[in-house]
């Protein structure tokens, strides 16, 4: 049974960073600050701020208490954060972030290359050496996509230097799309991103016949006391292509954290919760024009899934979902014990 729906008298004024401006996060920024502003004080309002860089910066600013809420992906990444590994080394750690929960996203990271140079795998690739230009996003110490992108080629034995060794190179940009662009209209020969379910990737797939190339199991095995790296695949006929007959091996790349800090006030915590789970409808409605597996936001949205994120939730976040009975103490205290577990071995390495 659903908690009674709440309510702030107060005004309530907010700052909550979505993405570079035309992307989900922003979608999702919009749907929130409409059913909470419903439900505060009259003078209520939320800006919703956009990022310059590959993301890591809005963390940043929710810790250092410049913002109130932001998005981040992809969630196996975050509970590094926490601690300042991996990805967020440069940033430092964060053990304040918060979470309200986790949307669900299928994706996967995979490396795609045109046809003409006839390589279907990883071994083909350091076999033949070819002076590939590859489009990704760049690894600059704010984005995850170019974090990841690198860390997996680095797994597979081609780090920026063997590729420039075989007269290659990385052709970098921020977004997705940009390296996409950049393979459609031939300034690259492949291609190394995330956001598999777009349009994009189903014209490079299927009409220009790009090669997916298979991720090596023991490269990712290789990568597996990273948090954030595991084994995923893409199913079989996915795309219209000969070459997705069968499932192809790729890289986790999934699921949307909705990040605050431990102190946000509980009201709002709760409230912001409520709108997520019994609100859920609203933003639902914006991708069922999409099958369910080519939406950027997978749905239907099962509260059960989102009440279980990689990161502690907020603790008013965790009221909300005990009350209406999507988490009972005792799996919630198992998975914050567990991740604590997972904190103190890392952080003891």
């Amino acid at each position: 049974m659903a908690p009674p729906e709440p309510s702030i008298d107060r005004s309530v004024t907010m700052n909550f960073i979505g993405d570079w401006g035309q992307a989900n996060f922003h979608r999702i920024c919009s749907w929130l600050t409409q059913e909470f502003c419903d439900r505060s004080g009259p003078r209520s309002r939320v800006a919703i701020w956009s990022i310059r860089g590959g993301g890591i910066e809005a963390l940043q600013q929710v810790f250092d208490g410049e913002a109130h809420l932001c998005i981040a992906t992809p969630a196996g990444l975050l509970p590094a954060a926490l601690t300042g590994e991996g990805v967020f080394k440069s940033a430092g750690p964060m053990p304040s972030l918060r979470t309200l929960g986790v949307l669900p996203q299928r994706d996967r990271m995979m490396l795609a290359i045109h046809p003409r140079f006839g390589i279907k795998s990883f071994a083909d690739l350091r076999q033949v050496k070819p002076a590939l230009r590859i489009a990704t996003s760049m690894d600059d110490g704010t984005n995850f996509i170019g974090y990841v992108a690198m860390r997996l080629m680095e797994a597979h034995g081609i780090t920026k230097e063997v590729l420039e060794s075989w007269g290659g190179s990385y052709i970098l940009t921020t977004r997705p799309e940009q390296s996409i662009k950049n393979m459609r209209v031939g300034d690259a020969d492949a291609v190394l991103q995330e956001a598999i379910m777009t349009p994009w990737w189903r014209e490079l797939i299927e009409e220009q016949k790009l090669v997916p190339i298979p991720v090596e199991s023991n490269a990712i095995a290789s990568l597996s006391g990273q948090p954030g790296f595991q084994l995923a695949s893409i199913r079989a006929r996915f795309w219209d292509s000969d070459e997705n007959k069968e499932d192809i091996p790729a890289l986790e790349f999934s699921d949307f954290l909705v990040v605050v800090r431990d102190d946000l006030p509980d009201d709002i915590a709760y409230l912001l919760t409520w709108c997520l789970i019994e609100q859920r409808d609203s933003i639902e409605a914006q991708y069922r024009h999409l099958l369910p597996e080519r939406s950027p936001l997978s749905y239907p949205l099962d509260p059960y899934a989102i009440a279980k994120p990689s990161i502690p939730l907020h603790p008013a976040a965790e009221r909300y979902y005990k009350e209406a009975g999507y988490l009972t103490g005792s799996q919630q205290s198992c998975e914050k014990s567990s991740e604590r577990t997972k904190l103190i071995d890392r952080s003891s390495k």
